[in-house]
């Protein structure tokens, strides 16, 4: 078992096969022409992955005026990779093709109260359940990828979750995870630094620079909710004062509703006024459809939540230079609607360098999940490499992609 997935720069192989991925389709001049690797390397890769069953040739190119070009696309079903999203509330499986899509997913009882030895027990018989609802071969199989928003604390975790899956694991921060599903499946095109902005129970974001994936020495990169926006705000748990999140985030918006008697009632809070420890991810939902039904209560309280979520996203988004702001996890698929208005007009006037483009994520409730199976993939097909871009002179159906 690794913790979060470090790798070293990318093989040949591994770079042609990348490529191939967020290419969608390419010929080998293609790949050549994107790698500066020689014709008879790229034979000599190509032949290989086709001989594993990772890649295959597909059809040829339209015709111009010489040899027809083979084409060659990723095959999605030759691998599959399990990712689990581990929460105090809900524990989020997916099983994911070789290029990023569910191809399973199921949703059970978080961790809770329960000791590490019986969530352990569950959670090997429910990925059982998961691979085998599709009848997918074991061996096709890489790995786990096992993400929560304290991936330190999961270690000693995820070596017995090893053990009793018999699948390699892999550690990693829910954000980050998120930001990584977004990238391998496509769901930020050809953007090449952007940053998943995630809101659970908490708020997080994933940060990809130059194609790619910046955790930091620490593996705590984009620790958004913990920037400061009133120099004599409340105390947060982190010791410093006035942090987004404890001024802005789920459980800010939760505590707020609960001392609103009206508000509790009408959205039939679980936590009511006086039980603290009631689930801020159920309240939080609850806090959101009374919004969508009208409640203006709650609406402000997740609209004044939304501004400060935006000013701390302009600033992520002017220091790193962003070109893509996705918003993902289970609290923005509740309350995505009220927050993705209020950051596209924060961000679409006052970033400096040019336009960001604000978007939900179509996954956002198990964004984390989906990208923890794509580490596994990345980390056993693709390790790290210098990012690489399609030349712009290529023929039509061979368009400019920028891969990791």
């Amino acid at each position: 078992m690794s913790g979060p997935a470090r790798v070293t720069h990318a093989s040949t192989r591994a770079a042609v096969l990348d490529l191939i991925r967020a290419a969608g389709m390419i010929s080998r001049v293609g790949l050549v022409n994107a790698t500066g690797l020689t014709g008879g390397t790229i034979s000599t890769v190509v032949r290989g992955l086709i001989d594993e069953g990772l890649v295959a040739e597909t059809g040829h190119a339209e015709s111009t005026g010489g040899k027809r070009r083979v084409m060659l696309q990723l095959n999605h079903f030759a691998r599959y990779a399990v990712g689990v999203h581990l929460d105090d509330a809900r524990i989020t499986y997916v099983l994911t093709n070789l290029g990023g899509a569910v191809v399973a997913r199921i949703s059970r009882a978080g961790s809770g109260p329960d000791e590490p030895a019986a969530v352990v027990g569950r959670m090997a018989g429910e990925v059982d359940a998961l691979i085998d609802s599709v009848g997918v071969e074991r061996d096709r199989i890489l790995g786990l990828g096992l993400v929560a928003a304290r991936p330190p604390a999961l270690a000693e975790f995820g070596a017995a979750l090893e053990r009793a899956t018999g699948l390699p694991v892999v550690l990693d921060n829910d954000a980050t995870a998120a930001a990584i599903g977004e990238h391998w499946s496509g769901g930020v095109g050809a953007t090449s630094t952007f940053a998943a902005l995630y809101m659970g129970t908490g708020l997080g974001a994933g940060v990809v620079l130059g194609g790619t994936t910046h955790r930091g020495p620490s593996g705590h990169a984009g620790e958004i909710g913990h920037t400061c926006l009133d120099l004599d705000g409340p105390q947060c748990p982190c010791g410093a004062r006035g942090c987004l999140e404890v001024l802005a985030g789920p459980g800010a918006v939760v505590a707020r509703a609960r001392a609103d008697r009206a508000l509790s009632r009408a959205a039939g809070l679980v936590g009511g006024r006086t039980r603290a420890a009631a689930p801020v991810a159920a309240d939080f939902a609850a806090i959101s459809r009374a919004a969508r039904r009208g409640n203006a209560r709650a609406l402000a309280l997740l609209e004044r939540s939304a501004r400060y979520v935006a000013v701390a996203a302009r600033s992520l988004a002017n220091v790193l230079d962003l070109e893509v702001l996705v918003l993902t996890g289970p609290s923005f698929a509740v309350a995505g609607s009220v927050y993705l208005p209020v950051l596209r007009a924060e961000l679409e006037g006052a970033v400096i360098a040019h336009p960001v483009s604000v978007r939900l994520s179509p996954s956002a409730a198990s964004a984390s999940a989906i990208g923890a199976a794509a580490i596994v993939l990345q980390s056993e097909l693709v390790p790290r490499q210098q990012a690489l871009r399609l030349p712009e002179d290529l023929a039509a159906d061979e368009p400019p992609v920028f891969v990791r």
